[in-house]
């Protein structure tokens, strides 16, 4: 089979103003980033809205189950099916494109396209995100240098700088040395997991968004009051900076289908979620809207349906949650040597995973769920009717997809049992009530979210609670940064773990998110690069295209 660049590399895609004319966009609507891409330029809140899919997942293993791949293969099913369908997705990171994951647009014959384009550096978003974080930065580290006018303690800085790449040996270093300004220590996050990209991706205007740039905590000040982004200055700038940033990307799928890919904050150390933008943009213009949140449903789906929901006022009308049999197979313990082997009693090891995120969309947020079966050559006729039986009897359908290969025409059944499901009239409820303590909503979500028996914290993050609280920020949604390959903090705990604990070692108000970031486990903000990174694989051809990009 051809690869995923080469799949991509052989479609004929259409020019840009065709897929904005079937979406009702006339060519003053968009800016055009060369034939392929472009930027909508709507107003941010639109009269008509379509109904929403929200596609998530199992706890995934390192490689992902495709939730991505299936959202496009669904939306291309249901243009197949008649129906006017628009993706609203999130951009891919270069950290996990050079990494271990490779590229985040797809896989097979179910890609979004210019997939190269899309995978590195598309319209600018990311950079100049990462240039308005960085810009703040170096306005703070200037403060202290010259004179320091907002009084800013050199020990309680808290903004960090950011790159968008894995770079592991950014997380602790020292600045300033040599006189070259204040020497103090500093750490790096990845730009996915930085404030700035979760202002852009939660901003539902311009105005919004210099706002939330302005109340970005920095610091403290000698007297133990917040030092603010606005306190500097420098929020018109950064704004500046993100003024075009914040307009959604259009693009398209193999097939044709309207694709908006916007934003990328990660799940597991951010709120998974693409841009409330895009999201608008998509709903205003199309009747159905697929749409993802990243890693598990314990993760990507919680911050989606408990922050992302609250902030925009929307809701999903149906919940696709992604499974493989490999995947249900190592939760269930069978040996990753062996996977594409028979194993019933692994896999029936493992459905308890798929069993408990069935579960929270349906009893704790009252959802509509349909599972995707993410099928894979090696899966056996007993382990499907296994993974059937089992589903159905946990209250929900389960549709083996084979996009991969099939492009929309493999997704059209789990477009038709979607398309039902989203007639289902049914109310979003959420896990925590905003208005009870921090800990409080944390206890929420590991326990009835996570299954878990209950939260310990450290004596800083109980500290940085309460300080939180009395400073007003009580009321905030609560992010849990943990692992993605467990329902615990342990990525070790597969399947359906019980009776275990969820440590949280740290607090971060986010004043200009809008949200108190809980750090559990071993999370890094900063990822590193593997043994053998994707980038030793990708490499520009004698013909110029790139190659090795997947």
């Amino acid at each position: 089979m051809l690869s995923d660049i080469e799949i991509a590399h052989s479609c004929k895609m259409k020019d840009i103003g065709e897929i904005a004319a079937s979406l009702g966009l006339q060519e003053e609507d968009i800016e055009r980033y060369g034939r392929y891409k472009a930027k909508i330029c709507l107003p941010p809140h639109a009269k008509k809205r379509g109904k929403l899919i929200l596609v998530t997942a199992i706890n995934p293993t390192a490689s992902g189950e495709g939730k991505t791949t299936v959202s496009i293969g669904l939306a291309d099913g249901m243009k197949k099916n008649g129906v006017k369908v628009c993706l609203a997705l999130r951009e891919p990171s270069l950290g996990p494109v050079f990494g271990i994951k490779g590229g985040a647009a797809g896989g097979g014959y179910a890609q979004v396209v210019p997939m190269e384009d899309i995978n590195l550096h598309f319209t600018g978003d990311l950079h100049a995100i990462t240039a308005a974080n960085n810009l703040l930065a170096a306005v703070l580290d200037n403060h202290l240098f010259r004179g320091n006018a907002p009084d800013i303690d050199p020990e309680k800085v808290y903004f960090r700088r950011c790159l968008d790449m894995n770079d592991r040996s950014l997380r602790n270093i020292t600045i300033g040395r040599g006189g070259e300004g204040l020497e103090r220590e500093e750490h790096f996050e990845i730009t996915a997991a930085s404030e700035v990209m979760a202002i852009l991706c939660l901003s539902t205007s311009l105005q919004d968004l210099k706002r939330r740039l302005g109340n970005i905590i920095v610091g403290e000040n000698r007297k133990g009051e917040y030092v603010f982004a606005r306190d500097l200055h420098v929020e018109g700038a950064m704004c500046a900076l993100l003024k075009d940033a914040i307009k959604p990307n259009l693009v398209q799928t193999l097939e044709g289908t309207p694709a908006i890919v916007h934003g990328g904050p990660f799940a597991n150390i951010a709120h998974g979620c693409n841009s409330v933008m895009a999201t608008y943009a998509a709903l205003s213009l199309a009747d159905y809207v697929v749409t993802e949140a990243g890693f598990g449903a314990d993760l990507g789906a919680e911050k989606f349906l408990d922050t992302k929901c609250r902030v925009a006022g929307i809701q999903p009308d149906c919940v696709v949650v992604v499974a493989t049999v490999k995947a249900l197979k190592l939760h269930g313990g069978a040996d990753k040597a062996n996977l594409s082997e028979e194993d019933l009693a692994a896999l029936q090891a493992g459905l308890p995973n798929l069993f408990k995120h069935i579960e929270n969309i349906k009893n704790i947020y009252h959802k509509p769920v349909v599972v995707a079966m993410n099928r894979f050559a090696s899966d056996t006729p007993a382990e499907i009717e296994l993974v059937m039986e089992s589903v159905r009897a946990a209250g929900a359908e389960a549709v083996f997809t084979d996009v991969f290969l099939r492009g929309g025409e493999g997704g059209r059944a789990l477009a038709e049992a979607v398309v039902a499901a989203a007639e289902e009239k049914s109310e979003l409820a959420f896990a925590y009530d905003l208005n009870d303590p921090v800990e409080k909503k944390i206890e929420d979500i590991v326990t009835r979210v996570y299954g878990g028996a209950g939260v310990t914290y450290s004596p800083e993050a109980k500290e940085k609670i309460a300080e939180a609280e009395a400073r007003g920020y009580g009321k905030l949604p609560v992010i849990i940064a943990k692992t993605q390959y467990s329902l615990s903090d342990d990525a070790k705990l597969l399947a359906r773990p019980e009776g275990f604990t969820v440590h949280v070692r740290d607090v971060i108000v986010k004043g200009g998110a809008e949200f108190v970031v809980a750090v559990a486990g071993n999370i890094m903000l900063m990822p590193g690069l593997g043994a053998h990174p994707a980038a030793e694989r990708i490499d520009v051809d004698g013909q110029g295209e790139i190659v090795g990009l997947s």
